[in-house]
């Protein structure tokens, strides 16, 4: 039993940082695109649906950095490392709701756009 936890302590943290770094390529995409999505909304008078998109690809980013985070409880050892790791799921979750809550009702939050 001892060697699958070693095996564990050494293969986890690759697996966490691969993750971590998927979510944080996704986001980074989704930001990008979503900005030249509102350029080409702004100057070219095109009507895409930059929230929906930024939305969706914002909650796919949080979705991989949850999994990151959730695989990172296996290696805790220490109650303050359980208390902020819960705090960081806990507000990931949160904006997790919210994105899918802004994806689910698009004009609650404001983000309706007003026709000509």
């Amino acid at each position: 039993m001892n060697g699958i936890h070693r095996g564990i302590e050494i293969v986890l943290p690759l697996v966490i940082s691969v993750l971590e770094v998927m979510g944080i390529l996704i986001v980074t995409w989704s930001g990008f695109h979503g900005f030249w999505q509102y350029i080409q909304n702004t100057f070219m008078k095109k009507h895409l649906d930059l929230q929906v998109n930024l939305a969706k690809g914002l909650a796919t980013g949080l979705e991989f950095k949850m999994a990151a985070e959730i695989l990172k409880t296996v290696l805790i050892q220490k109650m303050e490392e359980l208390y902020v790791l819960g705090a960081v799921i806990l507000l990931r979750a949160l904006l997790s709701v919210l994105i899918h809550f802004e994806l689910k009702n698009p004009g609650a939050t404001g983000s309706e756009r007003k026709e000509e």
